[in-house]
């Protein structure tokens, strides 16, 4: 069991790490990482399209790897 768990995690930590290469940054440079986390926080901006798909995988994967990293430390005793 603990195997398949770490070997479930090892996948899902590759794909988030693929997935969140994947996606476009919002803004270069210095000013857009200080204002593009503002309008990401109070904009409307609203993703389409393949960065939609990508947010929600995402998203997916996350909980997944946050699940199984608790699975694999529980199921270790």
């Amino acid at each position: 069991m603990h195997a398949l768990l770490v070997t479930l995690l090892v996948i899902v930590s590759l794909g988030l790490i693929l997935v969140v290469l994947l996606q476009s940054g919002k803004s270069a440079g210095l000013s857009g990482a200080i204002s593009g986390g503002a309008e990401q926080l109070f904009g409307k901006q609203k993703a389409r399209g393949i960065d939609l798909v990508l947010h929600r995988i995402t998203v997916v994967l996350a909980v997944l790897f946050f699940v199984l990293t608790i699975a694999v430390s529980y199921f270790k005793l």
